[in-house]
């Protein structure tokens, strides 16, 4: 009975950690705590409504997958949430450039059957995109739904659970970019058409080392496009 207990206590302070880190992270995402802010345990207990202890663990949890930076101010840590910097535009582009890369290159690897209908799929969202592209139209709601659903779907064909876990983990953030940019990112929209355009070639051939090379050059260009954009706009949280 005593093990069973510790187990059901065990799994209540899990499952509230999880619930903690979901909510921060979804705030930090949508921008509702803006880079820079300082995060006080118990402001975020009192927010969410749950006590410090899960807060202060999906604290740690964000702070290791980038999202929150701890510094020490008078001999005490402080943590913030992270800033939008071009650096980290650029090491969060890339990286998410290489796991999804090692997607496509499983996916290239799949059978014809199964590639012709994940290329399908993917040029019928690509061709979404390029149509409101050539209609100028500012809609960055519809058009970041369109693009993550591309990468998303791509990255669901072949993908294993360790690598669809580290895009879930790192994925995230570049939203963060999107959604404080996204208004001049998407003036550019069609040079990324044009380039999703590469994927699906290389993907319809079955060539593994230009889809994995087409992802990643797709993602490099993104960062360059969007630190031109951070250039002009100026980083967010950071002094």
């Amino acid at each position: 009975m005593a093990l069973a207990s510790d187990r059901a206590r065990r799994r209540r302070r899990e499952r509230s950690v999880d619930i903690a880190y979901r909510h921060l992270r979804e705030l930090i995402v949508h921008g509702r705590l803006a880079p820079g802010t300082r995060l006080v345990e118990a402001d975020l207990a009192r927010r969410l409504g749950v006590s410090r202890t899960p807060v202060r663990s999906a604290l740690h949890r964000l702070q290791q997958e980038g999202y929150v930076l701890a510094s020490n101010h008078l001999r005490q840590s402080r943590l913030t949430v992270a800033p939008l910097t071009k650096e980290d535009a650029r090491e969060l582009y890339w990286i998410v450039g290489h796991i999804e890369g090692l997607a496509a290159r499983l996916a290239a690897t799949q059978p014809p059957a199964v590639r012709a209908r994940l290329v399908a799929s993917l040029r019928g969202l690509n061709n979404q995109l390029a149509r409101l592209a050539q209609a100028g139209r500012n809609q960055p709601a519809t058009i970041f739904e369109v693009d993550m659903n591309f990468h998303r779907r791509l990255v669901e064909a072949s993908a294993g659970p360790r690598l669809l876990a580290l895009h879930d983990a790192i994925k995230p953030q570049t939203e963060r970019y999107w959604r404080l940019y996204a208004s001049a990112i998407i003036e550019e929209l069609g040079q990324s058409v044009g380039e999703h355009e590469r994927i699906l070639e290389a993907l319809e051939r079955g060539d593994a080392d230009a889809a994995e090379l087409a992802v990643r050059t797709n993602w490099s260009n993104g960062a360059e496009r969007l630190c031109h954009v951070i250039d002009g706009l100026g980083e967010r949280g950071s002094w």
